[in-house]
């Protein structure tokens, strides 16, 4: 089954510098002096749209004239672009504000079609923006239908599945809807050719000589009656994405929401990539210029690599909740510091009793998050042959290599005391509640020569007259002495 998604963006000139879940208030964005788009408090006090600015001052004094921005389009339309690649690999922009996408492979993945265009209608809120979705086999049909203004003389819906009803939905369209038929607006209504289907009626040679073959084309591409041809976008190679707060945040918390924008384009980088994250950083900006501030860091670590929104979101939440902001912050900026490539699914028949590994992985995450870095810590070992320096503790989230001593290890004993004991002298043998006897050894180390913190010890495997096996060693120096080292099980 065929399925293409028109997003259509109509106050993305103003919701890019305005998202829809600021403060309502009437706003209007201006170009050349004439109105471009407004917001529906601005419309419902009169103004219009190619109004002069003088003229929406007049009937309307409260409303606030924005300069149209297109860098902040741009920008707005890559972040939309990037956040829906979760969905499909497939994205292409399309004219008049709008994006379009072949879901044609992604309908089983996402439940069928109405289930995926809810996904892709609340992630593009999420992000701030107010959409038209329109639905249809065809891409210009799709971008006609999600284009449209309902009015009372049409049915409802903008999302349809088969030919047979895109068609039907297509003739009852205006003609102006084509942008390729706006110089002929005068002469189509004068012979009766309001809408597509009865544009379709009318001889194709004489529509050709009086028309333009661009008129044509479009009509042929919404139909399905000639191939459509795409240049899908290319997703970076690296993650980096910005947003400004539009006001100065004081609160961390205030910083939440701004924030899961960021995670959800990172999602549909890395579900594009085929990669999930295991390390990523999220700046908060201070101010610039003479009295710029150093951004705050908040580096989040993964116990595993990662790519779901919800648990993304979730450690950025507590972390958010801990910091204490030093200066207001005007802007947000998330990068991927390591990623990896994304692991496919457990598909193992039966759930492992007490959760599944990822949970475990998760619950470090989250109690990293909450507790920080050097409160959630794991036994781990380290490339050194000092007994005391090879054992010790790393965060719970950082990644561990692999040790290359596992030849050291054998014949070491199980416990290992803090810090050794000196040992007293009985006949010229070591005592440890009896005259030790030695069973083996000795096992020379020599390290840390490098840190200046040399270690020259003889290992020994004693025995006590209680049969307890003690691991004792012998300094070498001038001065040597015994000391206690480990107890074996």
């Amino acid at each position: 089954m065929k399925l293409m998604l028109s997003v259509h963006l109509p106050l993305l000139p103003l919701e890019a510098q305005r998202p829809c879940w600021s403060e309502p208030a009437p706003m209007v964005v201006v170009e050349h002096g004439l109105v471009l788009t407004m917001s529906r408090q601005a419309a419902q006090a009169g103004v219009r749209l190619g109004m002069r600015g003088g003229g929406v001052a007049a009937i309307a004094p409260q409303t606030i004239l924005l300069d149209r921005a297109a860098d902040k389009e741009d920008l707005a339309l890559e972040a939309i672009a990037t956040a829906l690649m979760q969905y499909t690999p497939d994205i292409t922009y399309q004219s008049d504000w709008s994006l379009l996408l072949d879901v044609s492979a992604s309908l089983t993945l996402f439940k069928g079609p109405h289930a995926l265009c809810l996904r892709v209608l609340r992630s593009v809120a999420a992000l701030g923006f107010t959409l038209q979705l329109g639905a249809a086999p065809t891409a210009e049909g799709a971008w006609l239908l999600a284009r449209n203004e309902r009015r009372k003389d049409q049915p409802k819906g903008r999302r349809v599945a088969s030919m047979e009803r895109l068609q039907q939905r297509l003739n009852q369209l205006p003609c102006e809807l084509i942008p390729a038929a706006a110089p002929f607006h005068g002469w189509l209504t004068d012979i009766g050719a309001r809408d597509l289907g009865a544009l379709r009626r009318l001889p194709r040679a004489g529509l050709l000589r009086r028309t333009d073959k661009d008129l044509l084309a479009a009509l042929d591409r919404a139909y399905g009656e000639a191939p459509e041809m795409f240049e899908w976008i290319k997703p970076p190679l690296q993650f980096c994405a910005r947003i400004e707060t539009f006001e100065r945040v004081e609160h961390a918390d205030a910083l939440l929401h701004g924030a899961s924008s960021l995670i959800l384009q990172l999602v549909g980088w890395l579900t594009a990539m085929q990669q999930a994250v295991r390390a990523f950083t999220l700046y908060l900006e201070h101010e610039r210029g003479r009295a710029a501030i150093t951004p705050t860091a908040l580096e989040i670590m993964l116990a595993e690599p990662a790519w779901h929104e919800s648990h993304l979101v979730r450690l950025l939440k507590e972390r958010l909740g801990k910091v204490e902001l030093h200066a207001p912050v005007i802007a947000l900026r998330l990068e991927a510091v390591k990623i990896e490539a994304m692991l496919p699914p457990n598909a193992s028949l039966f759930p492992e009793p007490g959760g599944t590994p990822q949970d475990y992985h998760r619950l470090l995450e989250l109690l990293t998050a909450r507790l920080g870095a050097d409160n959630v810590l794991t036994p781990a070992t380290v490339d050194d042959y000092r007994p005391e320096i090879c054992n010790t503790w790393l965060p719970a989230t950082a990644r561990r290599p692999k040790p290359q001593l596992e030849e050291v290890f054998d014949g070491r004993p199980f416990w290992l005391l803090p810090k050794p004991i000196a040992l007293l002298m009985r006949d010229n043998r070591p005592f440890y509640g009896s005259a030790l006897k030695i069973l083996s050894g000795p096992e020379r180390l020599e390290a840390g020569w490098w840190n200046d913190q040399t270690a020259a010890r003889d290992y020994f495997v004693a025995q006590g007259s209680d049969a307890s096996c003690y691991w004792i060693y012998l300094e070498r120096t001038t001065d040597a002495r015994w000391f206690l080292h480990g107890l074996y099980a």
